[in-house]
């Protein structure tokens, strides 16, 4: 980060969120960060920059992430433009430098309009949905309540990190002389230590179900469907739970969420979390990423895992101590369904849309089980190294059609050098695909791939020429 006296720092208003978001007082953060309080408040106020001295306390202090704090907000700002596209803002002009001044200048009035516009969204697609279906207005999905309320932790979770490294090391000292691997260190803790018995059962007798426990014989049962790296992960998912029920009740407590199903999923994403960081202790997992460039396939073998398993755990490495690269993850079916989505960096997402189908998650699927990589290059002019591989559905590892879903991953291109799969690329000079938001939103033209002309933009077809774009529209 530079800090030189020739790029000055003024960070006042992401400094006062910070204070705010942590419920403290001018006068008790200064005292924390050994500085008196009218110098915190020069800086809160933009009247002194940010010193190199301060960032470091900062992270030492709150655990702070300190390219949060330096970051352009280029996430929020390809936010904000989305936003701004759609037609219920037609006729208002708001150019880049507009919304960067409000970034900076009042995040959280941005904040509160981003919110905003996702449950107006939200809402909207409700009420489409439920007058074609003859319907009453349905409440907000608990599902995209919980996605944006991990992903407003920056998928990182420090707490569950520290229980998952300790439940791991407590395993290691259990487990039997003849054991290999976490398997059967973590059933013998769930007999010796819970009374709790783990049964396999065939598919005709679990039916829908891949894991089910049951409450009065104390067994846990899993479909003969799941290979060995989901059958583990179920276990680590029942012994998270039944090890740490309390805290994660806790967690989910202090979320406040809005209602008992949406508690219930955040219950189950952080129980999930939970039994990923026992499966892949946070410090044994990200020095071995670092080794192996990051090499799926080790990290698999290494730990004992599904590719899917160790590319989520990689989008959750952000302890200040040690970090990783950071990832950002989409995961898509077929049709272009999203069912995953989460970024410990800052890669814009479209919240309100598809992905570009100029990106080759997309073409995963014409080549099972490869991986394929890519450089793209987004409207505000980032560029991420980005890679994908089709993944097997948990339930059908050894029947049926396996890899209907593609996972991909990606980070800055200034993060590529540290990956295995860039190697022999030039980095340099790299071969960039031009991609955008979801086509309704996507301004570029002309695009052969485009699904549907720009919301904001009228369409331009004319009956005496054809145009590679099957949705040409008028420039403003």
């Amino acid at each position: 980060m530079d800090t030189s006296a020739d790029r000055k720092l003024f960070l006042g208003a992401r400094l006062k969120r910070l204070r705010r978001d942590l419920s403290l007082t001018q006068t008790a953060m200064a005292a924390d960060l050994g500085v008196s309080p009218s110098y915190l408040n020069h800086i809160e106020r933009n009247q002194r920059p940010v010193s190199a001295q301060l960032l470091l306390r900062l992270a030492e202090t709150y655990d702070v992430d300190l390219r949060s704090l330096n970051q352009g907000g280029a996430a929020d700002q390809a936010r904000l433009t989305e936003i701004l596209a759609d037609p219920l803002f037609k006729g208002l002009s708001a150019p880049r430098h507009e919304l960067v001044q409000l970034l900076e200048e009042a995040p959280g009035v941005a904040d509160a309009m981003l919110r905003l516009y996702q449950a107006f969204d939200d809402g909207r697609t409700r009420a489409r949905a439920a007058a074609e279906n003859g319907e009453g207005l349905v409440e907000t999905s608990p599902a995209e309540w919980v996605r944006e309320y991990i992903q407003s932790r920056g998928n990182h979770f420090p707490e569950l990190d520290q229980m998952g490294e300790v439940l791991a090391d407590a395993l290691a000292a259990e487990a039997p002389a003849h054991a290999d691997g976490f398997e059967p260190a973590a059933r013998q803790r769930l007999a010796a230590k819970h009374d709790l018995g783990v049964r396999t059962l065939p598919a005709e007798v679990m039916v829908e179900w891949t894991r089910r426990y049951d409450l009065h014989r104390r067994r846990l049962l899993l479909s003969e469907t799941l290979g060995p790296s989901s059958r583990a992960f179920a276990i680590a998912y029942q012994l998270a739970l039944v090890e740490h029920g309390p805290a994660l009740n806790d967690m989910v407590q202090t979320a406040n969420a809005a209602d008992g199903p949406t508690r219930s999923l955040l219950k189950v994403a952080l129980t999930n979390a939970l039994a990923a960081a026992t499966l892949m202790p946070y410090a044994a997992f990200q020095r071995t990423a670092e080794e192996t460039g990051y090499d799926l396939a080790r990290l698999q073998a290494r730990f004992g895992v599904s590719y899917e398993q160790a590319a989520h755990r990689l989008t959750t490495l952000s302890r200040p101590t040690a970090r990783g690269v950071p990832f950002f993850l989409m995961r898509v079916d077929q049709a272009g369904n999203i069912s995953k989505r989460y970024a410990a960096g800052a890669f814009p997402f479209s919240r309100f849309g598809g992905a570009c189908p100029r990106w080759r998650l997309h073409s995963a699927f014409r080549t099972p089980g490869r991986i394929i990589t890519q450089i793209i290059e987004t409207p505000d002019g980032g560029r991420w190294f980005t890679f994908a591989r089709t993944v097997e559905r948990q339930g059908q590892d050894g029947y049926g059609e396996t890899h209907d879903l593609a996972v991909g991953l990606g980070c800055e291109l200034r993060h590529a050098h540290r990956l295995a799969y860039a190697h022999g690329l030039d980095l340099e000079r790299p071969e960039v695909t031009p991609i955008g938001p979801a086509c309704r939103l996507c301004h570029r033209h002309p695009c052969a791939e485009r699904a549907a002309a720009p919301i904001d933009r009228p369409l331009a077809v004319d009956d005496w020429s054809k145009s590679v774009s099957p949705y040409p529209f008028a420039a403003m």
